[in-house]
């Protein structure tokens, strides 16, 4: 029996080990798969076949990167540019958005290859369709490409290291990357977007270079057919006269012969050569040289010019004279130069050292213009019509004529002779923007002091040549004691405003003539009545403001051709046919009435939305006219707003380090749809929309959604005194610029139009950029911001105080 017992226990031990031994192995076996679903491979991999939440996870690490905005949706807009269908659901739009924050410098191509990696393989299990982040729009002209490098056969732990690799490689490779601390860079897909403005081209616009070149070849046949009393022309030899050459017969001395150009040209390689061997900076006291005054005007200013003139009788010599040779001496600054009062206080006062002029003060001290206490100017918002103060004025406009309507119906104005511009300076209480412009005369720095308080203006005059607008664009134009002759030489200057003046606005006159009873003054009111009737403007209101004895006309322009159809006699008589009413540059003034435009396609035919609804409103005219970008122009125009909105919001505004609350008159040198002004509309600041001359001439477009702005040349300096903008803004500027004049020339204009602490935002090629840099190095600016992607490039750079000593 006991030997029996102990057979069945020795039986059981064995089976007792095998149980213990089993236990123990697939212990040991779920360590191990533990084990290796923990590594970093294994991880990868369930990253990859696990959808994309795990994905986000993984990114959202990374979101406390300096990027603002998402890949994602710039890119769905860079396909709608493109006219590419994407169907996206809400998840993967969410997926999409979340995995494009965060991309910076090279990293860009480096992380979207990866994310197309990760994608693909979730498509291929999940089914998901992430189209954003995989399509990239062609188009028909090849815009807007998003280039992604092929990085299928790379590592997963290569994105690991980008963070820190790649910002490495960037500044070794490139040495492009200098950020201040507190600058955060634009992210990628709104970098993607910088070849959509290398890509402009003309499109079906004509350029005001061609419109002027073709005017003054028709005035030029005409006057030689009135010289030689014979109108047939055509069997007539032309004579070779154009107006640069009349101009430098007169001692403009604009710089149009070869001969002028090459000596330019001669002249800034020798400069720049010496930025080369010192690109440093460090030698720039023997590179740069001071100019002669505070306040140097160079095509105003030019007194060897203005000396030669054979008559002063039109104001001749306060018209642009420009020097042969483009000046590159640096502005000295005013003794004891502050930062400017910021708006809205600087419409009230200024810094007298800024703008160390006492001739207004005295002049007008019994006016109520502006006035001297202590270190400041102080504007009471008075003026010579202004007694109760400029909003009562402008108020007392809008109960006379109620459809004017500020800030809806009436959105730009322009204003002559302005003064000191409290007139424009209120109207912005009104949701209107005002240009006002006045001669740099005896008075002084009438348009200095505007600039100072932060009001539109430039520096021009009603002489002898056409104003740098284009025609129909003016809702209203404002004239106050202005002292201008209309009525003189069959009312050539009055028919310049009506060039101006859009179809059916207003022309609003408060002069003696209107309301004082004595003897010139009635005279000339009888002979202002007669002009405006037979050009067919329609006076309709004729009033005085019983609290101050001020009295205002306001006549309105024909919105139709009827009245000019019906006229007895054909005087002030229409314009030829031939003759292009939007030429402006350097163009004189003839006394012809032009016709309103009739034709399909034409600007100015029909009064805008009312504001604000016409800042993002395509024009009508535009119809199907090819855009600057290729696509139909309407196309352009949404779509071009749509990008700058993107830019100026989430990289202008946030990303570049600029302190906004100190930026008030902001220039953008080459317009094109005024997109980026339209950005910044909601902002207390200002625009100057600039065309440039040899650009697709779409100022009307820039006038028709409520903004305004010039034509000008930058290879010739600006009618603006020095120190009076806090940014300026230059988009693809110099790539067709240096071909003309030097770069040199250029950046020195904009060192003297821009304020000591100022901002410049480039965007060019990288080439270019290099150059810009070099020179602005050597004026010891200061480089916040360098960017770079597919040789395009964004410079951000900010001047200083710096001036070089002045040499005995």
């Amino acid at each position: 029996m006991a030997s029996g017992k102990h057979a069945r226990h020795e039986r059981k031990l064995p089976t007792f080990y095998l149980m213990v031994t089993a236990l123990i192995f697939i212990a040991f076996c779920l360590i191990a798969v533990w084990v290796f679903s923990s590594s970093p491979e294994s991880s990868k991999t369930a990253a990859i076949s696990g959808g994309s939440n795990v994905k986000i996870k993984e990114r959202s690490s990374r979101d406390s990167q300096p990027f603002e905005d998402s890949t994602g949706d710039l890119q769905e807009d860079n396909e709608e540019r493109m006219g590419a269908s994407s169907s996206t659901d809400s998840g993967s739009v969410e997926s999409t958005t979340s995995e494009s924050i965060s991309v910076k410098d090279d990293e860009n191509k480096k992380t979207e290859s990866l994310d197309k990696d990760d994608e693909n393989s979730n498509d291929s299990k999940n089914n998901e369709k992430i189209s954003t982040e995989e399509e990239t729009g062609t188009g028909d002209e090849g815009q807007l490409q998003n280039e992604v490098a092929d990085d299928e056969d790379k590592p997963q732990k290569e994105e690991d290291k980008q963070e820190t690799v790649g910002k490495k490689q960037e500044a070794e490779e490139r040495g492009k990357t200098e950020v201040s601390s507190r600058v955060e860079l634009p992210t990628g897909g709104e970098q993607s977007e910088i070849l959509i403005e290398n890509k402009e081209t003309t499109g079906d616009w004509s350029t005001q270079a061609t419109e002027s070149e073709k005017e003054k070849e028709i005035d030029n046949k005409v006057s030689f057919v009135n010289e030689k009393g014979n109108k047939n022309d055509k069997e007539q030899p032309i004579k070779e006269v154009n107006t640069s050459d009349k101009r430098l017969e007169e001692g403009e001395a604009i710089d149009q012969t070869s001969k002028d150009k090459g000596s330019q040209d001669d002249q800034s390689k020798s400069i720049e050569g010496q930025f080369e061997e010192g690109s440093s900076g460090s030698n720039g006291q023997s590179q740069w040289e001071l100019c002669s005054g505070t306040d140097y005007i160079p095509c105003l200013d030019n007194m060897d010019a203005i000396q030669k003139l054979r008559s002063t009788k039109h104001y001749e010599h306060r018209e642009r004279h420009c020097p042969k040779i483009a000046p590159t001496c640096l502005v000295p600054l005013p003794e004891g130069y502050h930062w400017p009062i910021p708006w809205p206080q600087s419409r009230k006062e200024v810094w007298y050292s800024n703008v160390p002029h006492p001739g207004l003060v005295s002049y007008k001290k019994d006016q109520n213009w502006v006035i001297k206490e202590g270190s400041k100017l102080v504007f009471p918002g008075g003026g010579t019509q202004f007694k109760h103060g400029a909003l009562h004025y402008i108020e007392f406009i809008e109960k006379t004529v109620e459809a004017i309507a500020w800030g809806r119906h009436t959105r730009v104005v322009l204003d002559v002779g302005c003064g000191v511009a409290s007139f424009g300076g209120y109207l912005f209480d009104k949701d209107v923007h005002t240009l006002s412009f006045a001669p740099k005369d005896e008075h002084e720095a009438q348009v200095q002091l505007a600039l100072e308080r932060g009001i539109p203006a430039i520096s021009a005059v009603m002489g002898t040549q056409r104003l740098v607008f284009p025609s129909n664009v003016y809702d209203v134009v404002h004239c106050a004691r202005c002292r201008v002759p209309w009525h003189i030489e069959g009312g050539k200057l009055l028919l310049e405003l009506n060039r101006v003046l859009r179809p059916g606005g207003y022309f609003v006159w408060s002069a003696t003539p209107v309301y004082w009873k004595d003897k010139e003054d009635v005279s000339t009111w009888k002979a202002m009545v007669a002009l405006t009737a037979a050009m067919c403007w329609n006076l309709i209101a004729r009033t005085v403001d019983q609290h101050t004895g001020v009295g205002v006309a306001i006549f309105q322009k024909p919105a139709n051709n009827f009245c000019y159809e019906r006229r007895k006699t054909n005087e002030p008589p229409l314009c030829e046919e031939v003759d292009k009413p939007d030429a402006a540059w350097y163009i004189e003034m003839t006394a012809c009435l032009h016709k309103i435009p009739d034709k399909e396609g034409a600007h100015g035919n029909e009064w805008p939305e009312d504001w604000p609804q016409r800042l993002e409103a395509a024009p009508a005219w535009l119809n199907n006219a090819k855009g600057l970008y290729g696509k139909a122009a309407a196309t352009d125009f949404r779509t071009d707003t749509e990008h700058w909105q993107r830019v100026v919001e989430k990289s202008y505004l946030k990303g570049l380090g600029i302190d906004w609350n100190r930026v008030r008159n902001v220039m953008d040198m080459k317009a094109a749809y005024g997109g980026f002004a339209a950005a910044l509309a909601t902002q207390q600041i200002w625009v100057m929309n600039v065309v440039p001359i040899e650009a697709p001439d779409t100022l009307p477009i820039i006038f028709d959604r409520g903004l305004f702005g010039i034509y000008h040349d930058w290879c010739e300096s600006l009618s603006t005194y020095p120190r009076t903008y806090d940014l300026l803004h230059a988009d693809h500027l110099f790539g067709k610029l240096k071909k003309r004049c030097s770069i040199l020339f250029t950046v020195a204009e904009m060192d003297r139009i821009l304020r000591p602490e100022g901002w410049v935002i480039f965007r060019d090629k990288v080439d270019v950029l290099n150059e810009i840099e070099v020179i602005l190095k050597s004026l010891h600016w200061d480089i916040r911001l360098t960017y770079s992607q597919d040789k395009e490039g964004i410079l951000a750079v900010q001047k200083t105080m710096w001036r070089p000593e002045a040499t005995s």
